[in-house]
């Protein structure tokens, strides 16, 4: 991986980030000839499919042993798919904003949920849209700020998975119907009907599932009712011999989902471990039809579950089986549309000039460690999915197994339209893999930081590094430290940091992380 100078000042990028822009555009349409045309001929569009919490270990092309998703599949069999693709910071909106700018949140500036983008630094969309392309994007944003670069935008304001509201340009819609769905269709009728047929264009298709609160469509409520979901090795992990806050984490399965909220059965009255009782958001938005199918589907379960009471483990059981049902039912409807999309690409005859990528903004705990959400810099939320088709480019069914991340998002899309990377982006471009190349010098390790701490879910904040085979964790508020061997011990259930025999490999990755720290100019987090 070059090494770089990177611009580390947040007064500099507000005041000089539109210009950056309007100096990097030029030379971005230099590079590419006119509109963005590269040497092979037309530059090809980008459709790029972004998920929410959507964890590898539920895509089946990544060896999910709990669910299929024949359509994202497709994807990765007749494109890429990359093995060890992780996030920086395992959060929504700064993930988001790392994708956008190809830069660490520290330097971004969105380092949790609470900040705001700052719209005047540049971010691919603008360097695309100044080379020529059309750009647009259709459903979650998440960042507090309108979208800079943007010809046409249709954010989801209201609404999770039923009967959503959007924003746009042109005001406000109201939509009757499954939010997935929606957010297909507006995507693809500007694809069809609303831009220039004459230029490029790249489209962001930003789903809401399968972000709690996880509530199937219509046509999914009943799947997977006559199976039994394998349950994770680790879902009563005792968390002994790690760090402290394990233990008051807030993201339990069996102490912190609610009963109408999360798990769909109304009227018990019965609180969280924080004192919650929240009602379900969706059932208040749904029409009478919906709700009549959605009572059907639930309500035999629920007296069945009332009949049976279980307790204990048993309890814990039915909770993860519920939980898990429903996200996997999200995940049905979110795979069912990007097989949507696939059709009406070769329906078109644009998908053989279309690179198609699939993502989500980071993992997700399907059970593991007992638990839902991210956050915590183990494997099921620190991995997230990619998968790239770029026809004509690269064989067919390739397994990328060098490290990246989703800095490296901005630089791939630019280097895909003959666009020049700015030089203070931090990610580098995966055009070399998809082409069946892979860098010497590629990068041996990857950082992660998470910055919120405390709040919700009670993840202390932390930093860390992890390589082909070890990741070392520092919780610097608490001076606490954890390694794990993945080889090994692919759960992370064995802390080793104390271990005798390691005392050489925790020398070598604290010299790792202070690298990395100073390579990506992170002086945020107490040092060590």
């Amino acid at each position: 991986m070059r090494e770089r100078s990177f611009c580390a000042r947040r007064d500099f990028l507000k005041t000089a980030g539109l210009a950056a822009a309007a100096l990097a555009a030029p030379a971005c349409a230099r590079l590419a000839g006119p509109l963005g045309g590269l040497e092979r001929g037309k530059p090809p569009n980008i459709l790029f499919i972004f998920g929410d919490d959507h964890a590898c270990q539920a895509i089946s092309a990544y060896g999910s042993k709990i669910n299929k998703t024949p359509n994202i599949d497709r994807i990765a069999r007749e494109g890429a798919i990359f093995l060890n693709n992780f996030c920086t910071n395992s959060i929504c909106a700064p993930s988001r904003a790392v994708v956008l700018t190809g830069k660490h949140s520290h330097i971004n500036g969105a380092i949790d949920n609470r900040a705001q983008l700052d719209p005047s630094q540049p971010t691919f969309p603008q360097l695309l849209h100044a080379a020529g392309y059309q750009t647009a994007v259709i459903g979650k944003w998440h960042l507090k700020t309108e979208p800079a670069g943007f010809d046409y935008w249709e954010l989801l304001q209201r609404g999770g998975y039923y009967n959503p509201q959007f924003d746009s340009s042109d005001g406000t819609t109201e939509h009757t119907g499954y939010t997935p769905d929606i957010i297909t269709d507006l995507a693809l009728n500007w694809i069809e009907t609303g831009r220039d047929p004459d230029r490029p264009f790249f489209i962001v298709c930003n789903h809401t599932a399968v972000h709690r609160t996880w509530a199937p469509g219509p046509r999914y409520l009943t799947m997977y009712d006559d199976v039994e979901i394998p349950e994770p090795p680790t879902l009563f992990d005792d968390y002994s011999g790690r760090n402290s806050g394990l233990k008051t984490n807030q993201m339990s399965i069996a102490e912190h989902m609610m009963w109408d909220y999360d798990l769909k059965v109304p009227g018990l009255g019965i609180k969280d471990a924080l004192g919650r009782d929240l009602k379900n958001p969706e059932v208040g938005r749904m029409t009478p039809e919906q709700k009549a199918k959605w009572d059907a589907a639930y309500g035999p379960k629920n007296e069945e579950f009332k009949r049976r009471n279980p307790q204990g483990k048993e309890l814990v059981r039915w909770k993860y089986q519920r939980y898990v049902k429903d996200y996997l039912r999200c995940v049905a409807a979110v795979d069912d549309n990007v097989g949507r999309m696939l059709d009406r690409l070769d329906e078109s005859g644009l998908a053989e000039n279309t690179v198609v990528v699939y993502s989500a903004d980071q993992g997700f705990y399907l059970g593991e460690h007992g638990w839902y959400d991210k956050r915590w810099m183990y494997e099921e939320s620190l991995r997230m999915p990619l998968l790239i088709r770029w026809p004509g480019v690269g064989a067919k069914g390739l397994r990328i197994e060098e490290l990246t991340q989703n800095i490296d998002f901005a630089p791939t899309f630019l280097e895909m339209a003959g666009c020049a990377v700015p030089e203070d982006m931090q990610g580098e471009s995966l055009v070399p893999f998809l082409r069946g190349r892979h860098p010497k010098n590629w990068r041996r390790s990857i950082y992660y930081h998470y910055y919120e701490g405390g709040g919700e879910h009670n993840v202390p904040r932390h930093y860390g590094v992890r390589t082909e085979r070890y990741k070392l964790i520092h919780y610097y508020e608490s001076g606490e430290w954890e390694l794990f061997d993945l080889d090994q011990d692919p759960h992370e259930l064995r802390n080793l940091y104390n271990d005798p025999s390691r005392q050489g490999t925790v020398a070598g990755l604290k010299a790792e992380l202070k690298r990395l720290r100073r390579h990506y100019q992170d002086r945020t987090g107490k040092t060590f």
